[in-house]
């Protein structure tokens, strides 16, 4: 008999739950180390009696996890953390096949996002597992009660993190956060791997626009701008990296990336990706200086990279080209600029999101993050952790076993050598 949501939920159309779940299912195939994670899982029962409020991209593989989650005996809400990363047949699936609360429909308005997020807040959860803190700021925010009771919750995301960061600065996190987005086994793959991959994926399948030749401008040089200028160049793509942070610029140019300021590279781009985590990154001063049809799109969490306030006031009324495809043509100049999935996530608006053998790794951290709240409630002290590095390692491990692949270990001589001080040349 299937489970029945126990919270209600609000999704497009329950019709398309069977699709949904052969989606589900074909995923899967692809995230073998969450798999084992749900296996052990199924026996132990970690999280038996825990309430998971989920804030994420509502995708297959975040089915996966929720599977996951439920196998360990916890009770599942999940929300979207982003209006247009929905997938209301995985919606539709989870409701009725996974007797899961889901309250998401893609495109959904902000007011109804927010909405949800109260709902969600509404359940009473013990972990939160947030994308962008929209949940635990709001928390914090309207229901400040909550925070007395809760676990701890988990961070998949550079923006959430900071956010988390800025609570914890200002005294008004009084509950233990795992930065999952810190882990090696999430940000060195996830990051670099999956956004490279799929935000490339979205940009094409939005457009049909051959990259071959193209000027493409990477705004941030972080583990998702590495990923997105590396993809970019292997699609014949010639990339400018826009940095702030001398580091990352060194280490760009150093890969073989021109690197100069935006308003140098403005007139220069066909395309332009944000991926910073911040604010306003393209600014007014910066469409003035496009050319005619320059392409732009962000691929970091929310959509306020890009100041669309201000390109709207520069405009008349975009006009809908394609799918996800706005054209904003100027009011005092002879050209226009395209406009990409609303100015949100590129990746999940016109495509699918991360391929799941990538997320298989950052949900294995998200799976684990919470058993490790749960395991160790109380004795976590308040702010934003890491999750320990044997954890890291451990999925590491898995996805290699997974792979059919072995690597080598220490003999207890070079153990020892590692750990004397003696032995020199």
């Amino acid at each position: 008999m299937k489970q029945k949501a126990s919270f209600g939920y609000d999704i497009k159309d329950i019709r398309l739950s069977d699709q949904g779940k052969q989606r589900i299912e074909w995923a899967d195939r692809e995230m073998p180390v969450l798999r084992l994670i749900r296996e052990r899982f199924s026996e132990e029962k970690p999280l038996q009696g825990v309430r998971v409020v989920a804030c994420a991209h509502v995708t297959t593989e975040t089915a996966n996890l929720v599977r996951t989650l439920q196998a360990a005996g916890a009770e599942a809400v999940l929300i979207a953390s982003n209006p247009l990363s929905t997938q209301d047949d995985v919606a539709a699936a989870l409701v009725s096949h996974w007797g899961v609360s889901v309250f998401a429909i893609k495109g959904e308005s902000v007011e109804t996002y927010m909405r949800h997020v109260r709902i969600a807040l509404d359940t009473n959860p013990d972990i939160i597992i947030d994308d962008g803190s929209d949940v635990v700021a709001t928390m914090i925010k309207e229901k400040r009660e909550l925070t007395e009771k809760i676990i701890g919750t988990t961070e998949e995301t550079t923006t959430g993190i900071n956010r988390l960061k800025a609570l914890q600065k200002s005294g008004l996190l009084n509950f233990p956060s795992i930065a999952v987005n810190d882990s090696q086994t999430k940000h060195l793959f996830d990051n670099r791997y999956g956004t490279g991959q799929s935000t490339l994926d979205g940009i094409i399948r939005a457009t049909n626009v051959l990259l071959a030749g193209k000027t493409f401008v990477v705004v941030g040089y972080g583990w998702c701008g590495k990923g997105v200028a590396m993809r970019a160049r292997g699609l014949g793509a010639n990339v400018i990296v826009t940095e702030v942070n001398p580091i990352k610029a060194i280490e760009a140019v150093m890969d073989g990336f021109r690197v100069m300021p935006i308003s140098e590279a403005a007139p220069l781009g066909d395309f332009f990706v944000t991926v910073t985590g911040n604010r306003h990154v393209i600014d007014k001063e910066h469409f003035e200086l496009m050319k005619d049809g320059a392409i732009v799109c962000n691929s970091g969490h929310f959509d306020l990279e890009i100041n669309l306030s201000a390109l709207r006031e520069m405009c008349h009324e975009p006009v809908q080209r394609r799918p996800f495809v706005e054209e904003y043509r100027f009011k005092n100049q002879d050209k226009s600029i395209i406009v990409l999935g609303e100015g949100r996530l590129i990746n999940l608006a016109a495509a699918e999101g991360h391929p799941a053998s990538v997320m298989d790794m950052s949900f294995a951290n998200q799976a684990l993050s919470v058993e490790y709240l749960v395991k160790n409630k109380g004795k976590i002290p308040a702010g934003v952790h890491v999750l320990p590095e044997e954890v890291d390692r451990e999925i590491a491990s898995l996805k290699l076993r997974s792979m059919g692949i072995s690597i080598d270990v220490l003999t207890p001589e070079m153990i020892e050598y590692l750990s004397s001080w003696e032995t020199g040349t």
